[in-house]
């Protein structure tokens, strides 16, 4: 699987309507208990490998994986014993 690069993933969330692109890095084994967020949230995960939670249903993420959260959406995240990095657009 080839991944865009962080150029062309910023662009293309830029060209449908998200105000804000940005890399977030995680560190090995580091769990963020359930939170919300005020904004909309479309990611692609570059490096290393999370588990994400909503609803009570958990998703295994690797590179290329991608997940998209409603503003205000209750989550847990847990990041794999390499970390993680992906690339998120917000609006």
């Amino acid at each position: 699987m080839t991944l865009p690069d962080f150029t062309t993933f910023r662009a293309d969330a830029l060209a449908r309507g998200f105000q804000e692109v940005l890399e977030r890095r995680w560190e090995p084994g580091q769990v963020v208990a359930e939170h919300t967020h005020p904004f909309e949230a479309a990611a692609l995960v570059v490096q290393g490998e999370m588990w994400l939670t909503v609803g009570g249903s958990t998703e295994h993420l690797r590179p290329g994986g991608r997940f998209n959260l409603a503003a205000g959406t209750p989550h847990a995240e847990v990041y794999g014993p390499e970390g993680a990095i992906y690339w998120v657009a917000r609006r």
